[in-house]
């Protein structure tokens, strides 16, 4: 039997979508690193998991809540906590599956459970949580520029630079370097970010696991937070929610925080093929 698979993106940060429900399929880290590897595999910055929670063992907590959960994985193989702009294009897939109607959508994550609406016009908002700013401070360095970095975590770890250039972030390929060791020791997603206005930035970003993506939706909402508090716009102190755009290289997202914390982040979500993985060639991966 062959398996089914789909590939999406969301602001062209993209994914492998591997339809399971029954949690049937083994996806062990090589079989997952060799399906994202852009020449060996069918490319993608990460890879969506599509399981019910019942029947997997880290969301069965989730069942009630949640029917489907996205267990998320790296480029690389790793499991991930949290993935904003995959939890869009999950949710998009849902619904072109029929597991779903536009409107409001309970996901499961491993940084719990997000709630998603689905635009008739295409766009997905997710509530991304609230944001959390460990005391712990970084210092993000690439070639011969240091900069401080607001340590900002949403359910996974970022590191937010704001810096003159993007360019000063060099090809990202490789992980930036971050001190003290200590204060990231699972890793970290860093970001670069300029101003374009008011209330308008731009970024790049490594995510850990990939390298440069074209779009991190949680680093979208790190930046988003970062900004605000340096402009002095934190909503809790304000009493106002604020709302940044956010420039990526492969799109636009649009972030609010609300007066109780909670962030929202809207975007589009596409998909653009789907197809079948030869079992042959898949049992050859090995876990």
């Amino acid at each position: 039997m062959s398996i089914a698979f789909l590939k999406g993106h969301g602001t062209q940060n993209d994914f492998v979508i591997v339809p399971d429900p029954d949690n049937a399929i083994e996806l062990g880290p090589n079989a997952v690193a060799v399906l994202c590897d852009r020449r060996a595999g069918l490319g993608g910055d990460g890879l969506l998991h599509v399981v019910r929670s019942a029947a997997h063992p880290e969301a069965r907590h989730m069942a009630g809540e949640a029917e489907w959960f996205m267990d998320y994985r790296n480029g690389d193989g790793s499991v991930a906590e949290m993935c904003g702009n995959g939890v869009r294009v999950f949710a998009h897939y849902l619904q072109r599956a029929g597991h779903v109607e536009a409107g409001d959508v309970a996901v499961a994550t491993r940084g719990g459970v997000k709630r998603v609406h689905i635009a008739k016009d295409g766009d997905v908002t997710v509530s991304m949580g609230k944001a959390a700013f460990p005391e712990e401070q970084a210092t993000v360095t690439v070639g011969e520029h240091s900069w401080p970095a607001r340590n900002v975590n949403m359910g996974n770890p970022h590191a937010v630079a704001f810096v003159d250039d993007l360019d000063q972030a060099g090809h990202l390929f490789t992980a930036p370097l971050t001190a003290p060791a200590g204060v990231y020791p699972d890793g970290v997603n860093v970001e670069f970010v300029v101003d374009r206005g008011e209330r308008h930035v731009a970024m790049r970003v490594h995510e850990r696991g990939v390298g440069e993506t074209r779009s991190c939706g949680t680093g979208a909402c790190a930046v988003a937070v970062a900004t605000a508090r340096r402009d002095g716009l934190d909503p809790a102190v304000t009493g106002a929610p604020v709302t940044y755009t956010i420039d990526l290289p492969g799109g636009r997202l649009v972030i609010t925080e609300r007066v109780d914390g909670e962030i929202e982040m809207t975007g589009p979500a596409v998909i653009v093929a789907e197809g079948e993985i030869s079992s042959e060639w898949f049992e050859n991966l090995g876990a």
